[in-house]
């Protein structure tokens, strides 16, 4: 119910973190993936080496998804890396700039729009024709538990991940006739590299783990399980789905 055997994969920003967890799950039961960052570095050819030592196909690409440029052109490179279609799109490429009210400037919330919202929608754009040829296509999007409860400091991100949600299940009615789902999946409070500064504060990892009714903070395994899921004959009948992955954390 879970074998991926054959079909193409492009998780962005997936050098580290979540999206490398997602990309190594969706590698081992099968699927050839392209690992992408914003920039040529070592964890993105750490992560292709590691694929590749576990029997697994990947390859490597870059391009910084607040430039049009780079949204225009990705998934192509993409296809012709991995030697054909994509199946799977896993957006999880994003970024998070905390801002008080007071000091929200337009430059940075026009690069976390461009980044997180319009990268996003320009690249199912740009896949779709090649999943409705072959009525298969698998698209999901990392969301946040801010879709629910937002962080004050994070105004701009926590409005863009409720957006994105919102464009999620607006495709998932259009495409689900070409054999294409579309879901979300919104992870909580996940040990990753992002959040590692923050709770390596005693007190405050304290305080966030006493939010969770599972009384426990997410591994990015988490989140991995669920997109393969959603990527496998398992999740076929799923689609405009938010599933968040964070321990109950957003039921308050």
């Amino acid at each position: 119910m879970f074998d991926l055997t054959g079909r193409r994969a492009l998780v962005t920003g997936s050098s580290r973190g979540i999206g490398r967890a997602i990309a190594t799950a969706l590698a081992t039961h099968g699927a050839h993936v392209c690992i992408h960052s914003a920039h040529a570095e070592p964890e993105t050819t750490e992560a292709v080496a590691a694929i590749a030592t576990q029997g697994g196909t990947a390859a490597e690409l870059h391009g910084d998804l607040s430039e049009a440029a780079v949204v225009d052109g990705l998934l192509g490179q993409a296809s012709a890396a991995l030697g054909g279609a994509i199946d799977l799109l896993i957006l999880n490429a994003a970024i998070q700039v905390p801002q008080p009210l007071g000091q929200i400037d337009r430059e940075t919330a026009t690069r976390q729009f461009h980044t997180n919202m319009w990268a996003s929608i320009g690249l199912i754009q740009a896949a779709v024709p090649q999943m409705s040829a072959q009525r298969f296509g698998r698209i999901i999007l990392i969301g946040s538990m801010q879709q629910w409860r937002p962080h004050p400091n994070m105004a701009v991100y926590a409005g863009l991940k409720s957006g994105l949600e919102n464009v999620a299940r607006n495709f998932a009615v259009q495409l689900a006739p070409q054999g294409i789902t579309v879901n979300t999946v919104a992870p909580g409070a996940i040990e990753t590299d992002r959040n590692h500064a923050a709770l390596s504060d005693p007190v405050y990892r304290a305080e966030v783990e006493a939010a969770i009714p599972a009384r426990r903070l997410g591994e990015t395994s988490d989140c991995a399980g669920v997109v393969v899921m959603l990527c496998s004959p398992a999740g076929e009948y799923i689609t405009g789905a938010t599933i968040p992955v964070d321990g109950g954390m957003h039921l308050g």
